[in-house]
């Protein structure tokens, strides 16, 4: 979907897996030849709800980076990654399997104002420089805690060793430490699969449109007035 006022726009578009948040405004800015920018980036593994500012509207980023969000996350027990996700090294596995109800169990703990680590594997600012940046140089990365709030978190699937959840988080959380320190809560470890935002503030993924639709629509009218012109 599309909010527009001219060349000032808040693009929804429903960003791909495999891609990285910044390929997607490059691509959004060869259609649009405008100054471009996105309101908080999704890792390449995530797909879902990447809101687009173009023209004027980019100096409103800082108002959406501020919006609370839903997220849904599907995982796997039994395996803890340095990046918190199935994209980086295994560092331990589990064999131990853990029962729905000691999952269930440990969700409440979870909920309300916690504090949170980032992954060393984040965009997360350390002296300027980005901490994966840092990490990929083999560098010790320590991020410090910030507060972050979940409003709601449920299971939504289990079948050891996957499992899914849905949150209702705060700006500023991050999925995949949540994964992982709820393995560590029970003592198996936990990875990412898959993440996928599914609302910023009012703003839901119902509402927006894939990157190949998006890029075909710009595409429509150029086409057009080339056509005119002939």
């Amino acid at each position: 979907m599309l909010y527009t006022c001219g060349m000032d726009s808040i693009l929804l578009i429903d960003k791909p897996k495999g891609m990285t948040s910044a390929k997607v405004v490059a691509l959004v800015k060869k259609k649009v030849r405008s100054k471009v920018g996105h309101t908080g980036t999704l890792d390449p593994l995530a797909t879902g709800l990447l809101i687009i500012l173009t023209g004027s509207r980019t100096k409103q980023a800082s108002q959406f980076l501020h919006m609370d969000k839903t997220y849904t996350v599907r995982a796997l027990f039994g395996m803890t990654t340095t990046t918190y996700d199935v994209a980086g090294e295994v560092v331990k596995t589990c064999d131990r399997v853990v029962s729905r109800e000691e999952v269930e169990a440990a969700l409440p703990g979870f909920l309300g104002e916690i504090q949170q680590v980032p992954p060393a594997y984040s965009a997360k600012k350390l002296g300027g420089k980005k901490a994966y940046e840092l990490a990929r140089k083999g560098l010790d990365v320590e991020i410090p805690a910030s507060a972050v709030t979940v409003y709601s978190l449920r299971l939504v699937s289990f079948e050891y060793p996957a499992f899914s959840l849905e949150c209702n988080v705060s700006s500023g959380f991050y999925v995949r430490s949540l994964v992982h320190d709820l393995g560590e809560r029970l003592g198996v470890g936990a990875t990412v699969e898959e993440v996928r935002r599914l609302r910023v503030g009012a703003f839901t993924i119902e509402q927006a449109m894939s990157l190949d639709a998006f890029l075909d629509a710009a595409a429509a009218p150029a086409a057009e007035s080339r056509k005119a012109g002939e």
